[in-house]
């Protein structure tokens, strides 16, 4: 099925299963989906089975929103409680839309509890209490953690009652957008796929050991286990002779939600970075020109800390703090972490590159003890010149056989579903599903809606004025650098910029003695050209005033 025709099929408001192969593009459909109900103010609840996932879809885990946790069962008593939490009942009884994604990880009961919660709340019999539902996700990509002893029937979600009830209609996404260009690589994960891998597959990925990888930085290390990647980064960080600069991830809100986003998110909440260092990014933001999963290196930091990061395409990008956070389904924020988006990368785990793409990878599958674990790894990349292969077993390329048979019926599914919905119709029942939810219908009063979801992105709030906050309150620098988890010259170097766009402001609270403020000024002067340079400054001075009170006299002079 093609992505228009599965766009439409979500507009219409039936309830959906989203899947395909990886690179197909069910993201990218997802947040399709998001913003034509966000543009109309339809309630919309976005989850995912895992932390990572969730922050990959700017959501929150199915297990915080539905309100069960760790639970594995839910009694009347148990549902009597979650209904007396506000925020739970808020959310729940006013969703009109859930969307579950990397549903693959979801165990059955949870599901099935997912169901029954929403039953309860919506007091409405019918399947997930009458509101639409939407899952996502791949059988072939990692399964749910289940008991040593469970099979896979007692572990998918398709296996549940739930899924049975919900009559999903299948939307097997089949045009391929990560590997295009690249049909060894497609063929041999589609080989996977339909677990009849060829002689001649294994010996490409054979040879895929002595692939010489022509970008100039070292590529990432995939490990099936996080001991590997642990070592490797901590040794390969130790390697590098210049000073390290440490970045503290500052959080906000309810102390189990941030425990949760610190367990969820890519962003460490201890950085440590040195020039040279081989990183990569952790969050998506073309317009800076990243993605999550694109690689560089460490270059320099510039004059408020942060630091420099040329991409392996050459592209050079000064990396500033970006924000993860829990919502709820208005967009309020229930709890915010804010770090740089990088993490170390000479290895990372296949859990954790879970959603990504790679510009090049060596992997090491040899130590492989979960289906679909090689499948995940190998689909990570674009083409197989970009593929160093350190070795692999028999798992690596081995597929759930439970897994396989429901994908067969899944295409056969949507196929039908594909010739039994022409757009006319799908487009006519989107309508009505709009007004069923109360949403927007006229197209002036969407524009607008659209209009302001744009203004509210490009208004959000910069580093600068967060920083200019705390500075009204006559705040300490060192505990304004505490707070945000920043250093105090990064908070110093702020004052530059703040004293500059917002010259009414009075910080005269932060003015340094007019002996350190002329001293500056007489170094700064005898640079010949440019603009101050702190550099300069430092050395003009013999070292003997620090970079946090040259930005300070800087900033008054």
């Amino acid at each position: 099925m093609q992505q228009e025709k599965a766009l439409a099929l979500l507009k219409s408001g039936k309830n959906v299963f989203l899947t395909g192969s990886a690179g197909t593009g069910k993201t990218y459909v997802l947040n399709q989906y998001i913003s034509y109900l966000k543009e109309r103010k339809v309630p919309v609840a976005i989850t995912a089975s895992t932390g990572i996932a969730a922050t990959h879809m700017n959501g929150m885990t199915i297990h915080s929103w539905a309100g069960f946790g760790i639970k594995d069962r839910l009694t009347r008593a148990n549902l009597a409680t979650m209904r007396g939490k506000k925020y739970l009942k808020k959310h729940l009884e006013e969703s009109m839309v859930l969307i579950i994604d990397e549903i693959s990880m979801l165990h059955k009961n949870q599901l099935g509890m997912v169901d029954q919660v929403l039953r309860f709340f919506k007091e409405d019999d019918r399947a997930f209490g009458g509101i639409q539902i939407v899952l996502c996700g791949d059988f072939f990509q990692l399964p749910p953690i289940g008991r040593y002893d469970e099979k896979s029937k007692d572990k998918f979600s398709f296996m549940s009652e739930a899924w049975l009830y919900a009559e999903l209609n299948v939307c097997y996404l089949t045009e391929q957008y990560r590997q295009e260009g690249d049909d060894i690589l497609n063929g041999i994960l589609n080989e996977i796929r339909s677990a009849t891998i060829s002689h001649r597959s294994i010996e490409v990925l054979k040879r895929a050991e002595t692939n010489r990888l022509e970008n100039e930085e070292v590529p990432t290390k995939l490990f099936t286990h996080n001991a590997d990647v642990d070592q490797l980064n901590l040794v390969e960080l130790e390697k590098l002779s210049g000073r390290s600069k440490k970045f503290k991830a500052s959080t906000k809100g309810n102390r189990k939600l941030i425990e949760t986003l610190k367990k969820s998110v890519l962003a460490q909440e201890h950085l440590e970075l040195k020039k040279e260092a081989k990183v990569m990014f952790v969050r998506n933001n073309p317009e800076q020109g990243y993605v999550n999963g694109t690689l560089g290196k460490v270059v320099d930091f510039d004059e408020e800390g942060y630091p420099i990061v040329k991409t392996i395409h050459g592209k050079k990008i000064t990396v500033k703090q970006e924000t993860w956070g829990i919502h709820d389904d208005f967009g309020k924020v229930l709890a915010s972490l804010d770090q740089i988006p990088l993490r170390l990368a000479w290895a990372i785990t296949v859990h954790k590159c879970q959603g990504m793409t790679l510009d090049a990878a060596m992997i090491d599958l040899s130590k492989t003890f979960e289906r679909g674990q090689g499948y995940v790894a190998l689909s990570r990349l674009k083409n197989i010149e970009n593929l160093q292969l350190s070795g692999f077993n028999e798992m690596a390329l081995r597929v759930d056989g439970l897994a396989h048979k429901a994908d067969i019926r899944f295409q056969e599914l949507s196929n039908i579903v594909d010739s039994e919905n022409d757009f006319n119709t799908l487009e006519v029942e989107a309508m009505a599903f709009m007004k069923e939810c109360g949403g927007l219908t006229n197209p002036e009063e969407i524009k607008k809606q659209s209009k302001k979801i744009k203004e509210k992105k490009e208004k959000k709030k910069s580093t600068y004025l967060v920083t200019l906050d705390y500075l009204r309150q006559k705040m300490p620098l060192e505990k304004i650098a505490e707070e945000r988890g920043l250093s105090t010259g990064t908070i110093a170097g702020h004052l530059i910029r703040l004293r500059t766009d917002h010259p009414n402001e009075d910080l005269n609270f932060y003015r340094p003695e007019e002996k350190l403020i002329e001293k500056v000024a007489q170094a700064a002067n005898k640079q010949k050209e440019g603009p101050p340079s702190q550099k300069y400054i430092f050395e003009a001075l013999n070292r003997k005033v620090s970079y946090e009170d040259i930005k300070l006299a800087l900033a008054f002079s």
